[in-house]
C-alpha cells in the first residue's frame, strides 16, 4: 500500500488515479498509523514552501516520515514535496527543510541572471527532456531524452551527490533526487504521460 499523504496543499486527484491505473492500491492520508503501515509513501505539493512546511508541522507528521525513511522505507516527492525533502528553502526567506536532502532550494530566476540569460519565462512551465543516471532504478523503464512536465520557481541546488536526473532551461535544472530511498522529482510524474507512468510503475518496485 502507497501512502499519499495529505497536508493540505494540492489536488491529489492526478496521483492517485495514475496509481491506481497502474494497480496499486493507494491511500490519501494524514494518519499516522496509516503511513506506518505503508510499503511507501509518496509526499506530494504544490505552492509555497513557507506555507507548506508549517502545513506539514501542523500535521504532527514530520517525526514519522523522518523516522519511516530512516527503516528504509521508500519515499517520493514531487514538485514543491521534492523541495521539502532538502535542507532549506530561500523561497522568499530563508525556511527550514526536512533536511533528507542535502541542499538548498533556489530561485530559477537569479540564476538565469546570473549567467547573463534573458528571455525563458519564470515560472518554468512545460516539458522538458530528462537526462538521467543510466542504472538508477526510478527510471529503468523509461530512455534518455524523455520528456517530463514540470511547473515551478525554484529549484534544487548545491546537491550534486543526490541529483539523479536534469533537464536544461538555460541553466541546468535538478530533475531528480535520491539519498538511499529517499526520492524526490521536480517534474510532476502524474502529469508526463507514459513516461511519468513508468517513473511510478518504478518507484512502486524500489
Amino acid at each position: 500500500m502507497i501512502a499519499i499523504i495529505d497536508y493540505g496543499v494540492g489536488n491529489l486527484f492526478s496521483l492517485t488515479a495514475s496509481l491506481r491505473y497502474l494497480g496499486a492500491e493507494a491511500v490519501v492520508t494524514g494518519k499516522k498509523e496509516d503511513i506506518e503501515a505503508a510499503d511507501r509513501i509518496i509526499l506530494p505539493g504544490v505552492g509555497a514552501f513557507e506555507d507548506a512546511i508549517a502545513k506539514l508541522r501542523d500535521t504532527g507528521l514530520v517525526e514519522t516520515i523522518v523516522n519511516e525513511t530512516a527503516k528504509g522505507k521508500p519515499l517520493l516527492g514531487i514538485c514543491l514535496g521534492m523541495q521539502l525533502l532538502f535542507q532549506e528553502s530561500r523561497e522568499y526567506g530563508v525556511h527550514e527543510g526536512l533536511g533528507l536532502i542535502k541542499g538548498v532550494i533556489a530561485p530559477i530566476d537569479e540564476d538565469l541572471k546570473a549567467e547573463g540569460i534573458e528571455g525563458l519565462k519564470v515560472p518554468h512551465i512545460g516539458w522538458n527532456a530528462l537526462s538521467f543516471e543510466s542504472d538508477e532504478p526510478l527510471f529503468k523503464y523509461i530512455k534518455q531524452g524523455d520528456c517530463v512536465y514540470y511547473v515551478h520557481s525554484f529549484y534544487g541546488k548545491d546537491c550534486e551527490e543526490s541529483i539523479i536526473a536534469s533537464s536544461m532551461y538555460g541553466i541546468r535544472i535538478t530533475g531528480a533526487v535520491r539519498n538511499g530511498k529517499v526520492y524526490g522529482t521536480q517534474f510532476h510524474p502524474e502529469k508526463s504521460g507514459e513516461v511519468g507512468l513508468n517513473i511510478l510503475k518504478a518507484f512502486m518496485e524500489v
